[in-house]
């Protein structure tokens, strides 16, 4: 087995119309146009593997690390649950512009018809210009039928639920619920390992060759959840210099940090891989084998064998992520 040190890996930049420069801005990601839209951080999505960027394992590919290390890297549970796949996709993202509206089949849906899994996913903000919003949800119970209506007559928006937000929100995002992030708004998000979304409705925009986006009505009609809920902002306790339960769902956990000063933990039966994504500050963070720098904006992957975690810092905000 190789030493499993805390690994840093290339950003994987993804352009859309919709992207912005703040991921550049902000986090210094490298960036090539002004539509920077998504900084993958950690994948083992098909054509978008993450690569390691520190140490002794600097260009090995997210994958080779799997066929090589899978218990070690994952955990034993984690590959009894998911097989050797990384079963989640980290992301930061930012929307100069409205997303599309869309949502995401279930784990069955996702199996029947795209041999992929589902996608529950979590956001958190980190950065909002005056005004930002998302849409999350309908305003009221909807019927297939009123949906289908809303589609034909253009009114679909009067059906949305929106959300105004700010700074440390955060929210989950079921299966089925019809969402968007809002103009103005940086996240980072934690989700499962597919790219499967269903797209709605796109504002009727166009691209820079004139054509309207596809968009996935027919297949979205039985995946969306018709029902008004208000079961997707997350209320998580702030304690300093601990780890405060934000989400806890089958597909990952979720952990908020607020550090003041360094933090050592004992992870020796934790039987997963830990993430940290540093959303404000910086730390060094070291196990067994080594240690790597992070500052706002980065993420680092620590090994199921790690025994110890050490965080050193003056002050940073972490999410933390294990399964």
């Amino acid at each position: 087995m190789n030493e499993l040190y805390p690994l840093k890996f290339d950003p994987i930049m993804h352009y859309r119309l919709w992207g912005g420069t703040k991921l550049k801005d902000l986090f210094g990601k490298p960036s090539t146009t002004d539509t920077a839209a998504e900084s993958w951080e950690l994948s083992a999505v098909k054509d978008n593997v993450s690569i390691v960027s520190n140490g002794s394992l600097a260009g090995t590919s997210l994958q080779q690390l799997l066929n090589d290390n899978a218990k070690a890297l994952l955990g034993v549970s984690v590959v009894e649950r998911f097989g050797e796949e990384f079963p989640i996709l980290i992301k930061f993202i930012d929307a100069k512009k409205d997303l599309s509206i869309q949502l995401h089949p279930n784990d069955e849906l996702a199996k029947s018809r795209h041999n992929s899994f589902g996608k529950t996913e979590m956001w958190y903000i980190m950065d909002t210009d005056p005004g930002a919003n998302l849409i999350i949800g309908f305003n009221k119970d909807v019927t297939k039928e009123e949906y289908t209506e809303s589609l034909e007559n253009d009114t679909l928006l009067d059906l949305l639920n929106y959300v105004p937000v700010t700074e440390g929100d955060t929210f989950f995002i079921n299966t089925g619920k019809i969402h968007a992030i809002g103009a103005g708004v940086v996240l980072a998000e934690i989700q499962q390992t597919s790219d499967l979304t269903y797209r709605i409705f796109d504002f009727n925009r166009k691209d820079a060759h004139g054509n309207l986006r596809e968009l996935h009505t027919d297949l979205a009609l039985d995946a969306i959840d018709y029902e008004q809920k208000d079961d997707f902002k997350v209320n998580y306790p702030t304690t300093k210099d601990t780890a405060n339960t934000m989400v806890d769902c089958p597909y990952f956990k979720t952990n908020f940090m607020d550090l003041t000063g360094d933090l050592e933990q004992n992870v020796t039966n934790r039987d997963s891989f830990t993430i940290y994504m540093c959303v404000n500050g910086a730390a060094e963070i070291s196990n067994d084998w080594g240690s790597t720098s992070i500052k706002k904006g980065e993420t680092v992957l620590l090994a199921a064998s790690s025994t110890l975690i050490n965080i050193i810092t003056e002050g940073a905000k972490l999410l933390e992520v294990t399964i």
